[in-house]
């Protein structure tokens, strides 16, 4: 899709959304310098000398307690990228048509950026929590448009957190409390939204993972290249990947194991970036079938599609799901389930994202309700339960106050406390962190008895369960197996990575510890089932380093490569120059000898080339077996080398045939050698005559 509106305009709306939300924050007395005194005065506030409904009180003792654990800057910028997402959404939902009221609530009803819709006809608006006599009066009051207007968008933000909880908060939260003023004006924030981005660049919901990226832009432009704080290593490593790069991925891995599980299967035709796998010996055959087999044993006498599973364990706006979502719904078709049961099937049994950023899990989510929406217009009636997580950091320090209030459920102290070790940290590891078997096993117990305990008439064991419970829910998801793993996972090499981080790098990923990426393909693997599959997308350095070559054969020794497309550079559109190579790859959970995976090499291609050479199968290679890369010393990844090449390296030895020396030595290289570019042309002697340097060969 074309993105130059987008690009344009969100960078500045994150700089305008910061601003109104520091003047909304100042006029109730918090700035980042100070924080004014507030006092009741019967139903009245005062603050300074302002005087404000007692309503205010609450919402703005939780924003002042959300500042003192995290940060004046922090909270700002939370709540103003939260109030980008939910305006985002609704623009999305209205110019698709999928608000239950069916009138538009940003822009005109001719989709300008004009008075709403939905303040024009206000009065026909039926929304819960929605007053209607207020809204009459307001109405015929005629000069407070303003207030009615603000009623109107924070009612439909109230409906929608039925349907999106994560991404429309409950009422009255800090958030509401500095949603600006004059949304109505020409210069407010939702003019500007409406009239920035043209009503076409909605249609396809890929907009919300563009308008992430740009939004967080320049906050990436300022860490980009230092030691990265916890809090912002999701600007720091956050990177929308092109629409065909993620359809190869879910085609070649949720797509293969149903060819593989159904060979009569004709999907396969559909899916453009599907790739047939190299003719294999009658032995690979026979390994291959021996392990779908078992998947299938798993179900029955055939894989059932509510059973397959599908994580993206650095999520980010979910654009990797809403593709899973596609390869998953031709499943679910071709199997015969009724179209208007898929969506919610897909949401609520196939599909699994985890991100270290709450407002990218809030968009994932959106993004996967509006795919589901489209196909099930019933759907908001009775709202699924998505398996989308932001991870959070635990609070190891109340362990003992906890176990106080739960001590009637005699769930044992040590539990709770490995429980509360494991995420100290879960905003700077993120999906990196692996649960230990024995507390995976121990999981649905201490799930059903938080459970009871949040549902008991003990106020105290009900909010210590209910604290409890979001870490039981990440455990089980990062401790869960998958039948594939597809990924865009971050990029950070050691310079960026803070002390935590590094350490824990050094510790838990000693063979890939050099960048994220390569730890998250390690991680990957964890997650598969054997029959399962790894696919991402990352840097092409580990197929070639030294520094990953201990990672490098241990993947090759263990693992399968079914398909890999060698991008190189300039396979993201937002990134250019050679800095970034990368290389996008689907691996199978376990090892199958004598393979030979299909490679494209795309290395050389022009950056809107690479998608046409890989649908039409240019630069293929696959006559390689991945077991000859061991021959190399090193184990590179060279596909494109034939197997005479590979043959030389079975070979013996130069060195123990020949007697091999060193040719010309001058026992002091600095003084006696120069490079061809260190001398001047007309000192060089080409061949009779005086000048003093003269040519030589030296290995």
């Amino acid at each position: 899709m074309n993105t130059s509106n987008i690009k344009k305009y969100a960078p500045q709306a994150r700089n305008d959304f910061i601003a109104a939300m520091r003047k909304q924050a100042a006029k109730y007395g918090i700035t980042a310098d100070r924080i004014l005194p507030a006092e009741q005065k019967g139903d009245l506030l005062l603050i300074g000398e302002t005087v404000f409904p007692l309503s205010v009180l609450k919402p703005r003792d939780k924003l002042i307690k959300r500042i003192q654990t995290s940060s004046f800057e922090q909270t700002v910028d939370y709540i103003a990228y939260s109030w980008f997402n939910r305006l985002c959404a609704i623009r999305y939902m209205e110019c698709k048509g999928l608000l239950d009221h069916g009138r538009r609530v940003l822009s005109s009803a001719d989709g300008s950026a004009g008075l709403p819709q939905i303040l024009e006809e206000c009065l026909d608006i039926d929304l819960p929590g929605l007053d209607a006599s207020r809204v009459a009066e307001l109405k015929l009051d005629g000069n407070k448009d303003e207030e009615l207007y603000r009623e109107l968008l924070l009612a439909q933000c109230h409906a929608l957190n039925q349907v999106m909880p994560l991404l429309f908060e409950q009422v009255s939260d800090e958030s509401e409390l500095l949603l600006p003023d004059n949304l109505t004006k020409t210069d407010s924030l939702i003019r500007d939204l409406v009239s920035s981005i043209p009503e076409e660049d909605w249609s396809d919901v890929q907009i919300i993972g563009w308008l992430y990226q740009f939004y967080i832009s320049e906050k990436k432009d300022q860490v980009i290249g230092k030691v990265v704080k916890s809090e912002d290593i999701p600007a720091a490593t956050q990177l929308f990947t092109p629409n065909w790069i993620v359809k190869y991925l879910a085609q070649n891995s949720v797509g293969r194991l149903w060819t593989m599980a159904h060979p009569e299967s004709t999907l396969a035709n559909d899916w453009e970036y599907y790739i047939q796998p190299a003719e294999q010996t009658d032995e690979v055959n026979a390994q291959l079938k021996q392990l779908i087999d078992v998947r299938i044993s798993e179900d029955g006498d055939t894989l059932n599609p509510e059973s397959i599973t599908v994580l993206d364990p650095a999520c980010g706006s979910g654009h990797i799901l809403v593709e899973a979502y596609d390869c998953l719904k031709a499943i679910y078709l071709e199997r015969g389930y009724r179209s208007r049961d898929i969506p919610r099937l897909i949401l609520e049994n196939n599909l699994y994202g985890i991100d270290i950023d709450t407002r990218a899990a809030q968009l994932a989510s959106f993004a996967l309700l509006m795919k589901a929406r489209e196909d099930d217009r019933r759907l908001f009636s009775n709202p699924p339960k998505l398996n989308i997580i932001a991870l959070q950091d635990s609070q190891p320090e109340r362990l003992d106050a906890f176990s106080q209030d739960l001590a009637s459920t005699n769930i044992a102290q040590a539990d709770l406390q490995e429980l509360l070790d494991l995420f100290e940290h879960s905003s700077t590891f993120g999906s990196l962190i692996q649960v230990p078997e024995a507390l995976a096993e121990k999981l649905p117990d201490l799930e059903k008895k938080l459970k009871t305990a949040s549902e008991s008439g003990d106020i105290f064991s009900q909010q210590s369960a209910q604290e409890l419970l979001p870490l039981v829910q990440q455990a089980k998801l990062l401790g869960k197996q998958y039948d594939a793993v597809i990924a865009n996972p971050p990029y950070m090499g050691g310079k960026g990575m803070n002390t935590e981080l590094k350490d824990f790098a050094k510790k838990k990923f000693p063979d890939s510890k050099s960048d994220l990426f390569a730890m998250f393909i390690e991680r990957g693997f964890v997650w598969c089932k054997d029959s399962g599959f790894n696919s991402m997308v990352t840097m092409q350095s580990w197929m070639f380093l030294s520094s990953y070559e201990a990672m490098r054969e241990k993947l090759l020794q263990d693992r399968t490569i079914q398909t890999m497309a060698h991008l190189g550079a300039r396979a993201f559109p937002e990134i250019s120059g050679e800095v970034v190579q990368t290389t996008a790859f689907v691996m199978q959970g376990q090892h199958i000898n004598g393979f030979k995976p299909v490679f494209f090499r795309l290395v050389d291609t022009a950056q809107d080339s690479k998608e046409l050479e890989l649908k039409a199968g240019l630069n293929r290679f696959d006559s390689t077996v991945q077991d000859d890369f061991k021959k190399i010393p090193g184990s590179p990844v060279a596909y494109w080398l034939s197997n005479n090449v590979y043959d030389l390296f079975e070979s013996t030895l130069f060195g123990e045939h020949f007697e091999v020396k060193e040719g010309l030595g001058t026992r002091d290289d600095d003084i006696f050698l120069r490079r061809f570019w260190e001398v001047a042309l007309y000192k060089i002697r080409f061949s009779k005559g005086q000048e003093k340097w003269i040519k030589t060969d030296k290995g």
